[in-house]
């Protein structure tokens, strides 16, 4: 008795299924292509051979070893104090030897002059500093000068920076509340 071949079923449209579902999913999947830091890097100086002089009160310096213990103004700190402490370092104090120096900075945008803390932030890790407590240190940072943005843009407008649309208004925050962090390159702090 011969035996009957199986029927064979037509693939031929099958790559075009395959094809057409492929498409679906590139179409409505969600890419998050927003990750990472958003920092505005300064322009690249033009003169090297001149050395800035600050003075050390005006920096507030924070350290991050490789066990990720931070030294905030060579003082033992916790993650949780570091954006109080930003803000507090950089709020001005004129008059206030222990605090950064002030200096009058006129906004354009304002037509007003207005204190402005001299103050600057030096963060310097450890080339065993973790990667998440680099990420939260950062944070911290970002954090505090929002904050500060907040306060000033409430001050100024009654809404938080934030919501700003007006770009003159974005922009007079922006020159009150100047982002000062000067980030140094990874050294071996703690040792190995």
């Amino acid at each position: 008795m011969a035996r009957k071949a199986a029927p064979e079923i037509n693939a031929g449209s099958m790559a075009d299924i395959a094809f057409l579902l492929l498409i679906f999913f590139l179409v409505t999947t969600t890419m998050d292509v927003d990750t990472g830091i958003t920092r505005k890097l300064p322009p690249p100086v033009e003169d090297t051979e001149d050395d800035i002089d600050v003075k050390d009160r005006n920096v507030l310096k924070i350290l991050v070893n490789n066990q990720d213990r931070l030294l905030i103004d060579g003082k033992p700190g916790d993650i949780s104090q570091l954006r109080y402490k930003v803000i507090d370092f950089i709020t001005p104090h004129p008059e206030n030897p222990e605090y950064p120096e002030v200096t009058s900075k006129y906004i354009e945008q304002l037509k007003t002059e207005i204190v402005v803390s001299k103050g600057i932030i030096s963060l310097k890790n450890d080339r065993g500093t973790s990667y998440d407590m680099y990420i939260a240190v950062q944070n911290e940072l970002a954090a505090a000068f929002n904050e500060l943005k907040d306060r000033f843009s409430m001050d100024q407008y009654g809404m938080k920076y934030s919501v700003l649309i007006d770009k003159d208004k974005i922009d007079a925050v922006n020159a009150a509340v100047p982002v000062a962090i000067s980030e140094a390159e990874p050294e071996d702090i703690g040792g190995n």
